[in-house]
Protein backbone atom coordinates (compact mmCIF):
# COMPACT_ATOMS: atom_id res chain seq x y z
CA UNK A 1 0.00 0.00 0.00
CA UNK A 2 1.31 3.52 -0.49
CA UNK A 3 1.81 5.57 2.28
CA UNK A 4 1.22 9.42 2.65
CA UNK A 5 5.24 9.06 3.12
CA UNK A 6 5.82 7.96 -0.12
CA UNK A 7 3.56 10.75 -1.77
CA UNK A 8 5.62 13.45 0.00
CA UNK A 9 8.64 12.09 -0.77
CA UNK A 10 7.62 11.74 -4.49
CA UNK A 11 6.26 15.04 -4.82
CA UNK A 12 9.19 16.55 -2.75
CA UNK A 13 11.54 14.75 -5.30
CA UNK A 14 9.56 15.69 -8.25
CA UNK A 15 9.51 19.43 -7.06
CA UNK A 16 12.86 19.70 -6.57
CA UNK A 17 13.90 18.08 -10.20
CA UNK A 18 11.41 20.84 -11.50
CA UNK A 19 13.05 23.50 -9.18
CA UNK A 20 16.93 22.17 -10.57
CA UNK A 21 15.56 22.18 -14.31
CA UNK A 22 14.20 25.69 -13.88
CA UNK A 23 17.20 27.14 -12.30
CA UNK A 24 19.67 25.39 -14.67
CA UNK A 25 17.28 26.65 -17.43
CA UNK A 26 17.32 30.01 -16.29
CA UNK A 27 21.32 29.81 -15.62
CA UNK A 28 22.31 28.58 -18.88
CA UNK A 29 19.89 31.35 -21.05
CA UNK A 30 21.71 34.12 -18.96
CA UNK A 31 24.98 32.42 -19.84
CA UNK A 32 24.24 31.88 -23.50
CA UNK A 33 23.08 35.32 -23.66
CA UNK A 34 26.57 36.86 -22.79
CA UNK A 35 24.72 38.44 -19.80
CA UNK A 36 26.71 37.17 -16.84
CA UNK A 37 29.40 38.73 -14.76
CA UNK A 38 31.61 37.43 -12.67
CA UNK A 39 32.06 39.19 -9.21
CA UNK A 40 35.52 40.82 -10.17
CA UNK A 41 33.43 42.44 -13.24
CA UNK A 42 30.25 43.69 -11.33
CA UNK A 43 32.22 45.20 -9.08
CA UNK A 44 34.22 47.10 -11.67
CA UNK A 45 31.16 48.18 -13.03
CA UNK A 46 29.36 49.64 -9.73
CA UNK A 47 33.09 51.12 -8.90
CA UNK A 48 33.50 49.61 -5.16
CA UNK A 49 35.54 46.74 -3.82
CA UNK A 50 34.88 43.32 -4.35
CA UNK A 51 34.55 42.58 -0.32
CA UNK A 52 31.37 45.46 -0.64
CA UNK A 53 29.97 43.82 -3.48
CA UNK A 54 30.28 40.12 -1.77
CA UNK A 55 28.47 42.01 1.56
CA UNK A 56 25.24 43.42 -0.79
CA UNK A 57 24.93 39.73 -2.00
CA UNK A 58 25.08 37.98 1.46
CA UNK A 59 22.69 40.90 2.16
CA UNK A 60 20.24 40.73 -0.51
CA UNK A 61 20.89 43.98 -1.64
CA UNK A 62 21.95 42.85 -5.28
CA UNK A 63 20.61 39.15 -6.57
CA UNK A 64 23.31 36.91 -7.09
CA UNK A 65 23.31 33.09 -8.16
CA UNK A 66 26.32 30.37 -8.06
CA UNK A 67 27.45 28.33 -10.83
CA UNK A 68 27.91 24.70 -11.08
CA UNK A 69 31.66 24.85 -9.87
CA UNK A 70 30.33 27.04 -7.05
CA UNK A 71 31.27 30.72 -8.28
CA UNK A 72 29.06 33.58 -7.68
CA UNK A 73 27.79 35.17 -10.38
CA UNK A 74 25.46 38.25 -11.07
CA UNK A 75 23.17 38.73 -13.85
CA UNK A 76 24.21 41.98 -16.09
CA UNK A 77 20.67 43.66 -15.36
CA UNK A 78 20.54 43.26 -12.07
CA UNK A 79 24.13 45.21 -11.65
CA UNK A 80 22.88 47.85 -13.82
CA UNK A 81 19.79 48.48 -12.39
CA UNK A 82 21.41 49.01 -8.76
CA UNK A 83 24.16 50.94 -10.61
CA UNK A 84 21.84 52.70 -11.63
CA UNK A 85 20.07 53.69 -8.74
CA UNK A 86 22.95 54.58 -6.72
CA UNK A 87 23.88 56.89 -9.17
CA UNK A 88 20.87 58.38 -8.81
CA UNK A 89 21.05 58.75 -5.32
CA UNK A 90 24.69 60.56 -5.59
CA UNK A 91 23.45 62.90 -8.04
CA UNK A 92 21.11 64.00 -5.36
CA UNK A 93 23.60 64.16 -2.75
CA UNK A 94 25.30 65.81 -5.13
CA UNK A 95 23.27 68.78 -5.49
CA UNK A 96 22.04 69.19 -1.86
CA UNK A 97 26.00 69.23 -1.25
CA UNK A 98 26.71 72.17 -3.57
CA UNK A 99 23.23 73.88 -3.60
CA UNK A 100 22.08 73.54 0.45
CA UNK A 101 23.16 76.88 2.33
CA UNK A 102 21.80 75.31 5.75
CA UNK A 103 23.93 72.84 7.49
CA UNK A 104 20.64 71.59 9.76
CA UNK A 105 18.69 70.90 6.52
CA UNK A 106 21.61 68.39 5.62
CA UNK A 107 21.65 67.33 8.78
CA UNK A 108 17.99 66.62 8.54
CA UNK A 109 18.92 64.86 5.09
CA UNK A 110 21.17 62.55 6.77
CA UNK A 111 18.48 61.26 9.26
CA UNK A 112 16.65 60.13 6.81
CA UNK A 113 18.69 58.58 4.63
CA UNK A 114 19.74 56.78 8.31
CA UNK A 115 16.05 56.17 8.38
CA UNK A 116 15.71 54.60 5.15
CA UNK A 117 19.00 52.70 5.16
CA UNK A 118 19.06 51.36 8.53
CA UNK A 119 22.14 52.09 9.86
CA UNK A 120 24.85 55.27 9.96
CA UNK A 121 27.88 52.67 8.23
CA UNK A 122 24.92 52.40 5.22
CA UNK A 123 24.60 56.00 4.95
CA UNK A 124 27.79 57.04 5.23
CA UNK A 125 28.85 54.66 1.88
CA UNK A 126 25.96 56.42 0.09
CA UNK A 127 27.02 59.53 1.22
CA UNK A 128 30.54 58.79 0.22
CA UNK A 129 29.51 57.37 -3.57
CA UNK A 130 27.72 61.14 -3.58
CA UNK A 131 31.54 63.05 -2.96
CA UNK A 132 33.21 61.11 -6.38
CA UNK A 133 30.31 62.74 -8.16
CA UNK A 134 31.05 66.02 -6.46
CA UNK A 135 34.82 65.36 -7.58
CA UNK A 136 33.76 64.55 -11.45
CA UNK A 137 31.90 67.91 -11.17
CA UNK A 138 34.90 69.92 -10.09
CA UNK A 139 37.25 68.21 -12.60
CA UNK A 140 34.74 69.18 -15.33
CA UNK A 141 34.65 72.29 -14.27
CA UNK A 142 30.48 72.51 -13.28
CA UNK A 143 31.30 73.76 -9.86
CA UNK A 144 34.23 75.75 -9.01
CA UNK A 145 36.79 75.43 -5.40
CA UNK A 146 34.65 77.93 -3.35
CA UNK A 147 31.56 75.87 -4.14
CA UNK A 148 33.56 72.47 -3.28
CA UNK A 149 35.18 74.05 -0.06
CA UNK A 150 31.54 75.63 0.74
CA UNK A 151 29.75 72.08 0.42
CA UNK A 152 32.31 70.44 2.54
CA UNK A 153 32.30 72.80 5.10
CA UNK A 154 28.26 72.78 5.01
CA UNK A 155 28.44 68.54 5.14
CA UNK A 156 30.78 68.46 7.78
CA UNK A 157 28.43 70.41 10.26
CA UNK A 158 25.44 68.57 8.96
CA UNK A 159 27.54 65.08 10.22
CA UNK A 160 28.74 66.88 13.08
CA UNK A 161 24.94 67.63 14.36
CA UNK A 162 24.23 63.91 13.88
CA UNK A 163 26.62 62.38 15.38
CA UNK A 164 26.40 64.82 18.45
CA UNK A 165 22.39 62.73 18.39
CA UNK A 166 23.80 59.62 19.10
CA UNK A 167 24.58 58.29 23.03
CA UNK A 168 27.87 57.85 23.67
CA UNK A 169 29.07 56.25 27.12
CA UNK A 170 31.56 58.00 28.79
CA UNK A 171 34.21 55.03 29.26
CA UNK A 172 33.63 54.52 25.46
CA UNK A 173 36.73 53.35 23.53
CA UNK A 174 37.92 56.17 21.28
CA UNK A 175 40.03 56.28 17.43
CA UNK A 176 42.31 59.12 16.48
CA UNK A 177 41.30 60.10 13.30
CA UNK A 178 43.92 61.45 10.91
CA UNK A 179 44.58 62.70 7.12
CA UNK A 180 47.67 61.20 5.31
CA UNK A 181 50.67 63.64 4.78
CA UNK A 182 49.64 67.11 2.98
CA UNK A 183 45.60 65.53 2.12
CA UNK A 184 43.06 67.93 3.29
CA UNK A 185 40.04 66.46 2.32
CA UNK A 186 38.53 65.56 5.37
CA UNK A 187 35.07 64.45 4.65
CA UNK A 188 36.05 60.87 4.83
CA UNK A 189 36.88 61.45 8.51
CA UNK A 190 33.55 62.60 8.87
CA UNK A 191 32.00 60.01 7.77
CA UNK A 192 34.03 57.48 9.68
CA UNK A 193 33.39 59.58 12.98
CA UNK A 194 29.41 58.96 12.61
CA UNK A 195 30.19 55.35 11.81
CA UNK A 196 32.29 54.64 15.10
CA UNK A 197 29.76 56.95 17.02
CA UNK A 198 26.66 54.58 16.17
CA UNK A 199 29.64 51.75 17.55
CA UNK A 200 29.64 52.97 20.46
CA UNK A 201 33.59 54.40 19.83
CA UNK A 202 34.36 57.92 20.52
CA UNK A 203 37.14 60.04 18.40
CA UNK A 204 40.15 62.22 18.95
CA UNK A 205 40.24 64.61 15.74
CA UNK A 206 43.77 64.76 14.44
CA UNK A 207 42.46 66.10 11.02
CA UNK A 208 44.54 68.04 8.24
CA UNK A 209 48.49 68.06 8.54
CA UNK A 210 48.83 66.27 12.29
CA UNK A 211 52.49 65.82 12.63
CA UNK A 212 53.92 62.21 12.39
CA UNK A 213 55.17 62.51 15.12
CA UNK A 214 52.30 63.18 16.99
CA UNK A 215 50.31 61.23 15.85
CA UNK A 216 52.75 57.93 16.82
CA UNK A 217 53.02 60.12 20.55
CA UNK A 218 49.26 59.17 20.85
CA UNK A 219 49.70 55.87 19.61
CA UNK A 220 52.99 55.54 22.00
CA UNK A 221 51.28 56.59 25.00
CA UNK A 222 47.80 54.72 24.46
CA UNK A 223 45.72 57.63 24.12
CA UNK A 224 43.38 56.06 21.67
CA UNK A 225 42.43 51.84 20.76
CA UNK A 226 42.81 52.65 17.50
CA UNK A 227 43.98 55.04 14.36
CA UNK A 228 41.97 55.67 11.29
CA UNK A 229 44.17 57.38 8.56
CA UNK A 230 41.69 58.28 5.59
CA UNK A 231 43.68 59.59 1.75
CA UNK A 232 41.65 61.02 -0.97
CA UNK A 233 42.60 59.82 -4.50
CA UNK A 234 44.69 62.99 -4.98
CA UNK A 235 47.14 61.23 -2.15
CA UNK A 236 48.33 59.18 -5.22
CA UNK A 237 52.15 58.49 -4.18
CA UNK A 238 52.38 54.81 -3.06
CA UNK A 239 55.43 54.81 -1.82
CA UNK A 240 54.98 58.10 -0.17
CA UNK A 241 51.84 56.37 1.48
CA UNK A 242 53.69 53.08 2.52
CA UNK A 243 56.04 54.95 4.58
CA UNK A 244 53.39 56.95 6.36
CA UNK A 245 51.47 54.02 6.95
CA UNK A 246 54.43 51.34 8.25
CA UNK A 247 55.79 54.01 11.03
CA UNK A 248 52.25 54.08 12.29
CA UNK A 249 51.96 50.46 12.16
CA UNK A 250 55.03 50.16 13.93
CA UNK A 251 53.70 52.24 17.04
CA UNK A 252 50.49 50.45 16.21
CA UNK A 253 51.70 47.17 16.56
CA UNK A 254 53.95 48.08 19.94
CA UNK A 255 51.04 48.92 21.79
CA UNK A 256 48.51 46.53 20.73
CA UNK A 257 46.22 49.54 19.08
CA UNK A 258 43.80 48.70 16.00
CA UNK A 259 44.79 50.57 12.44
CA UNK A 260 42.49 50.85 9.69
CA UNK A 261 43.24 52.97 6.35
CA UNK A 262 40.56 54.18 3.83
CA UNK A 263 39.82 56.82 1.50
CA UNK A 264 40.89 56.08 -2.42
CA UNK A 265 44.59 56.92 -1.89
CA UNK A 266 47.29 54.93 -2.76
CA UNK A 267 47.47 52.48 0.63
CA UNK A 268 49.52 49.58 0.69
CA UNK A 269 46.77 46.98 -0.58
CA UNK A 270 47.98 44.75 2.02
CA UNK A 271 49.54 46.01 5.03
CA UNK A 272 51.67 44.17 7.29
CA UNK A 273 49.92 45.59 10.15
CA UNK A 274 46.16 47.03 10.37
CA UNK A 275 43.31 46.70 7.60
CA UNK A 276 42.98 48.32 4.48
CA UNK A 277 39.25 49.08 4.32
CA UNK A 278 37.42 49.88 1.11
CA UNK A 279 34.33 50.93 2.61
CA UNK A 280 32.59 51.84 5.87
CA UNK A 281 30.69 48.44 5.94
CA UNK A 282 33.77 47.04 6.60
CA UNK A 283 34.39 49.73 9.13
CA UNK A 284 31.58 48.59 10.80
CA UNK A 285 31.70 44.79 10.82
CA UNK A 286 35.61 45.61 12.14
CA UNK A 287 34.33 47.50 14.81
CA UNK A 288 31.36 44.69 16.01
CA UNK A 289 34.47 42.12 16.00
CA UNK A 290 36.30 44.51 18.14
CA UNK A 291 33.40 45.48 20.13
CA UNK A 292 33.46 41.53 21.38
CA UNK A 293 37.14 40.64 21.33
CA UNK A 294 38.88 44.41 22.52
CA UNK A 295 38.77 43.76 26.23
CA UNK A 296 40.91 41.07 26.18
CA UNK A 297 43.01 41.50 23.07
CA UNK A 298 43.87 45.56 23.60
Amino acid sequence: MLKMDDLNDSATRKFANNGCQIVHSVYFSIMANGDVLTVREAASLLDVGVSTLKRWADGGILASFRTVGGHRRFARHEVERLRIQSRSREVAWADLYTKENDPLVIAAELLRARARLGSWWATADEVGGALHEVGRRWEAGEITVLQEHHGSERLARGLQYAAQSIPLRPDAPACLLAMAEDDDHTLGLSLAEITLREAGWGSHWAGRRTPLVDIVSAVHHREVQMVALSASCLSDDPERLRRFSETVAGASRVARVELVMGGRGAWPEQPQHGHRLESFGELHRLLADGGRTQRGRL
